[in-house]
C-alpha cells in the first residue's frame, strides 16, 4: 500500500513539473528568441490587419515543439500518442514554412497537405481503437465501418485543422478558444472515454498556450501563425476522437466552427457551386463584430470565448 502511495505521489510531481515546464519554457523561449521569427508583412482583407505588420509571427512554432517535448518527456512511452505527436509536428511545420514563405503558399497546397496529415490520424486512430463511435445525448455506441469511419475521422481532422486555422485574426482569440475546447474535454473525461494520459496531454498544450497569450494579449507583441493555428486545431480533433464521442466536437468546438468554419463554407459554394450566402456578413465573424459591431479585440475574444464556456457548461450537465 505504501508504495502504491509513493507511486501514485510521484506521478502527481512528475505531471505538476511537466506543466510548469512547458508554460516556463514556453514563456522563456518566447521571450528570448521570439525576435528571431519571421516578420507578418500585414493582411488588407483583414479588419486592422495592417497592425500587425512588423511583428514577429510563427510563435506556434515555439509553443508546438515544447508541447511535443513535454509531451514525450512527462507521458509514458505509447506508440499511437507518439505518433500523434509526430503529425502535431508536421501540421506545425506545414504551418511554419507557410509563415516563413515571402508569397502565402496557396490555398490548394495547404489544403492537401491538411488532408494527408488528416488521413494520417484517422488511419492511426483506427489501427489502434477501432471504429467504435459513442452518441453521448442517445448513451449509445455503433461500430462504423472501416471506410466510413475513416471517412468522417478524416473531415473531422481537417475542418478542425481549418476552422481553428481560419479563427486566428484578433489577439488572443484563437488560443484563448482552443484552450476552453481542450478544457471542456478535459473536465467530461469521467463521462466519455478520454483517458487519463490524454486528459494530461491536452493539459500541456493549454500550458503551451498559457505562456504564449502572455505575450499575445491584445496589445500583441507576437503572433502564433499557422504555425500554432493548424496544430492547435489537429490536437482539438484527436481529443475528440480519443473521447470516443467524436460529435462532441461540434459543441466543444463550436464557436471555432462557426467563426472559422462559415467563412470556408461561404467561399466553397461561391467557387464551386456559384451560391452567394451572408452576403451581409463578413467572416471570420471575429471581423464582422469588430467592423460592423464595433467590438474592440478585448470584448471579441472574452465574448467569444463567454459563448463557448456556455456551450460546454450545457453540454457537460447533458452528458454527465
Amino acid at each position: 500500500m505504501l508504495e502504491l502511495v509513493f507511486h501514485e505521489m510521484n506521478q502527481s510531481v512528475c505531471a505538476f513539473v511537466g506543466i510548469l515546464f512547458a508554460y516556463g519554457l514556453t514563456c522563456i523561449l518566447l521571450h528570448c528568441c521570439g525576435g528571431l521569427l519571421p516578420r507578418d508583412g500585414g493582411r488588407d482583407f483583414a479588419v486592422d490587419g495592417k497592425l500587425s505588420q512588423g511583428k514577429p509571427r510563427g510563435a506556434g512554432f515555439v509553443f508546438i515543439l515544447i508541447f511535443a517535448v513535454a509531451t514525450i518527456l512527462f507521458l509514458p512511452f505509447n506508440r499511437e500518442r507518439v505518433i500523434y505527436v509526430i503529425l502535431t509536428v508536421a501540421a506545425m511545420l506545414t504551418g511554419f514554412l507557410d509563415d516563413c514563405s515571402k508569397s502565402p503558399w496557396g490555398e490548394y497546397k495547404k489544403g492537401i497537405l491538411d488532408l494527408i496529415i488528416s488521413v494520417m490520424v484517422a488511419i492511426t486512430y483506427i489501427n489502434f481503437n477501432g471504429t467504435a463511435l459513442s452518441i453521448a445525448f442517445l448513451d449509445t455506441q455503433i461500430v462504423l465501418p472501416k471506410i466510413i469511419f475513416g471517412i468522417l475521422a478524416t473531415v473531422l481532422v481537417w475542418v478542425s485543422i481549418n476552422v481553428t486555422n481560419c479563427a486566428d485574426g484578433v489577439d488572443g482569440l484563437s488560443a484563448t478558444l482552443t484552450s476552453v475546447s481542450l478544457m471542456s474535454f478535459y473536465f467530461t473525461a469521467d463521462s466519455t472515454g478520454l483517458t487519463e494520459d490524454y486528459r494530461y496531454m491536452s493539459l500541456l498544450l493549454v500550458a503551451c498556450l498559457l505562456g504564449y497569450l502572455w505575450y499575445n494579449a491584445t496589445p500583441s507583441r507576437m503572433m502564433m501563425g499557422d504555425a500554432g493555428s493548424r496544430a492547435m486545431g489537429l490536437v482539438i480533433a484527436i481529443m475528440a476522437l480519443k473521447s470516443g464521442h467524436a460529435l462532441l466536437y461540434i459543441p466543444f468546438a463550436i464557436v471555432l466552427i462557426l467563426d472559422g468554419g462559415l467563412g470556408l463554407l461561404k467561399v466553397a459554394l461561391l467557387r464551386f457551386l456559384k451560391i452567394r450566402i451572408l452576403k451581409n456578413t463578413r467572416t471570420p465573424l471575429h471581423d464582422h463584430v469588430r467592423k460592423n459591431l464595433g467590438w474592440s479585440n478585448t470584448q471579441t475574444v472574452f465574448k467569444f470565448a463567454i459563448m463557448q464556456i456556455v456551450v460546454a457548461f450545457a453540454t457537460a450537465w447533458l452528458i454527465r
